[in-house]
C-alpha cells in the first residue's frame, strides 16, 4: 500500500531555496524537540507539560502554514494513515457535537491532546525528506535514549525515592528514570531501542559506528528488564522474535549475526551485573502487588469491569478521556485503590469510543503493517529499510505492552508512538529508491514542463522513446 499522491497548488515563488530549506529544518527539529522534551518532563502527564506539547505543536503547524504562504504553494504530502486518523477525529467531533460523552470537558481536553499528536505526525511527513535527515535523527534519538538509560541506571544504583533526586511523590509510585511508573519508562525504551539496533544491523555502516550503536542499544534494552516491568520484558521479547524473523527472511550475513549476538551478550551482562537476584525474583514473581503496582488479580478485575461498561454503550462509547471518571460507578474492586486509566489500552478504547473507534484502530493498524511490511519485503537494504524496521519494532513493542498497561495514555509515549506509526507507513523516499524516483520525476518534467502528471510513472526506456 502506497501513500496518496502529493497535492500541489503552486504559484511563482519569490522565496529563495535556502529560506525554504531552513524553515523545513526548523519545523522538523521543532517536532523532534517536543518528542525529546516529553519523557524528561515525567512523561508530559502534568498540565504544564501537556500544554507545552499542545501549544508547541500548534505553533509549528502555524509556521508550516506560513511557510506555504511565503513560498507561494500548497504542497501536502499524503500518508496512508491520514485516512483512519481523520475518521477517528470525525468520531470525536461527533461525540462532542451530539454530546454523546459522559463528561464533555474531559473529551474536549483529550481531543486537543490527540490533535497535537496528529499535527506532529503531519509535520513529520511534510518535512522528513532527505536521507541525511534520517541519519542525523537516528543518532540523535540513539544518543538521547542511551543518556536517559544511563541516568536511569545511575538512579537505580543510588535511589532516594524522588524524581531526579529532587521531587517527592505525594501519591507514591515506582520511579524509574524520569517516569513515576516504571512500566512507562519501559514503554519509552521499547520504542527507542530499535533505532540504534537498526543502525548496528544496517548495511554500509562503519564498524566503529556499528559497535557504538549496538552498545547503546544494549544499555537501553537492559534497562527494560532492570526497570522491573514484566509487560516491558514481554514486549521486548516479542520485538526480538520479530527482528529474528526479519533477519532470517533477509538472510543477513555473519557480521550482522555477530553484531546481534554482541548486543544480546552486553545487554545480558548489564542485567546480571546490576540486577542480580532482584531481577530474577521479579521474573519469577507473577502475583507481586508490592511497590505501588497493581496485582494481576486487580488488573483482571478492572478488565472485567471495563468490558461490562463497554456493553452499556457499545457503538460510540462513553466519550474520549472519560474512563477515569466513570469507572468508580462500576468498580468491583475490594479495595479503595483509585483507578486512573484502564490498565489495558484496547479495553479503554472500547469503553470510550465503542465499536466504531475499535474498528478504526484495526483499520489504522492494518494499514500501518500492510504498508510497512510491503516496504520491508520489496525494498533493497537502504535507509528506507532501516527506518521502517526500527519504527515497526518500536510500534510492536507498545502494542504488546498495551494489553497490560496504558502507555498510550501517557502523552510523551503516545506522541512518539504515533510518529513512529506514521514513519513506518511512509512511502519510500530515501536512499537509492529516492534517487531513482527523483530521476524519473525530472525526466517527466522535461517532457511536460510545468505540468503535474497524474499518469502512472513511466520507465526510463519509455520516456526516452517518447
Amino acid at each position: 500500500m502506497t501513500s496518496p499522491l502529493p497535492l500541489t497548488l503552486a504559484a511563482e515563488s519569490s522565496a529563495p531555496r535556502s529560506f525554504r530549506a531552513n524553515l523545513d529544518r526548523v519545523l522538523l527539529y521543532g517536532v523532534v524537540g517536543l518528542l525529546l522534551f516529553g519523557p524528561l518532563a515525567f512523561g508530559a502527564v502534568e498540565r504544564w507539560s501537556m500544554s507545552i506539547m499542545q501549544v508547541g505543536a500548534g505553533l509549528l503547524f502555524a509556521l508550516w502554514a506560513a511557510r506555504q504562504v511565503a513560498v507561494g504553494e500548497l504542497k501536502i504530502v499524503g500518508n496512508p494513515l491520514f485516512f483512519p486518523m481523520l475518521f477517528f477525529a470525525g468520531l470525536i467531533l461527533w461525540q462532542l457535537a451530539t454530546r454523546r460523552t459522559a463528561y464533555r470537558f474531559d473529551t474536549f481536553s483529550t481531543a486537543l491532546l490527540y490533535l497535537a499528536y496528529g499535527l506532529l505526525c503531519f509535520l513529520v511527513v511534510q518535512c522528513l525528506r532527505r536521507t541525511s535527515q534520517v541519519k542525523v535523527l537516528a543518532w540523535v534519538f540513539s544518543g538521547y535514549g542511551c543518556m536517559v538509560a544511563l541516568f536511569a541506571l545511575t538512579q537505580g544504583i543510588a535511589p532516594n525515592g524522588k524524581l531526579y533526586w529532587l521531587r517527592s511523590l505525594p501519591s507514591g509510585g515506582w520511579i524509574y528514570g524520569p517516569y513515576v511508573n516504571h512500566n512507562h519508562y519501559a514503554g519509552l525504551m521499547e520504542m527507542l531501542t530499535p533505532i540504534p539496533l537498526a543502525i548496528s544491523l544496517a548495511d554500509n555502516v562503519r564498524d566503529s559506528r556499528r559497535a557504538l550503536a549496538a552498545v547503546s542499544a544494549a544499555v537501553m534494552a537492559s534497562t527494560i528488564f532492570l526497570s522491573g516491568s514484566r509487560g516491558g520484558m514481554t514486549a521486548f521479547g516479542t520485538q526480538m522474535a520479530l527482528l529474528a524473523g526479519f533477519l532470517i527472511i533477509r538472510r543477513k550475513n555473519w557480521k550482522v549475526a555477530l553484531v546481534l549476538g554482541g548486543f544480546l551478550i552486553v545487554a545480558l551482562g548489564l542485567m546480571v551485573w546490576l540486577g542480580g537476584g532482584e531481577l530474577v525474583e521479579r521474573l519469577v514473581s507473577m502475583h507481586d502487588g508490592t511497590r505501588a503496582e497493581l496485582s494481576d488479580g486487580t488488573r483482571l478485575t478492572i478488565d472485567r469491569d471495563a468490558f461490562k461498561i463497554f456493553v452499556q454503550e457499545p457503538v460510540l462509547g462513553w466519550g474520549l478521556g472519560t474512563f477515569p471518571d466513570i469507572y468508580p460507578q462500576f468498580s468491583h474492586l475490594s479495595t479503595n485503590f483509585q483507578v486512573g486509566p484502564a490498565h489495558n489500552d484496547y479495553l479503554q478504547l472500547l469503553v470510550e469510543i465503542g465499536v466504531l473507534g475499535f474498528a478504526t484502530m484495526l483499520w489504522f493498524l492494518l494499514t500501518l503493517f500492510g504498508s510497512a511490511f510491503k516496504k520491508l519485503k520489496h525494498l533493497p537494504a537502504d535507509a528506507n529499510t532501516a527506518l521502517t524496521l526500527a519504527a515497526v519494532l518500536g510500534v510492536t513493542g507498545i502494542l504488546v505492552h498495551s494489553v497490560v498497561d496504558f502507555n498510550l495514555q501517557i502523552p510523551a509515549n503516545a506522541a512518539l508512538f504515533y510518529v513512529l506509526c506514521t514513519v513506518a507507513a511512509m512511502e519510500p523516499r530515501f536512499g537509492r529508491h529516492h534517487h531513482r524516483h527523483n530521476t524519473r520525476a525530472a525526466r517527466r518534467r522535461a517532457v511536460l514542463p510545468g505540468a503535474y502528471d497524474l499518469r502512472p510513472q513511466l520507465s526510463t526506456r519509455e520516456l526516452e522513446v517518447k
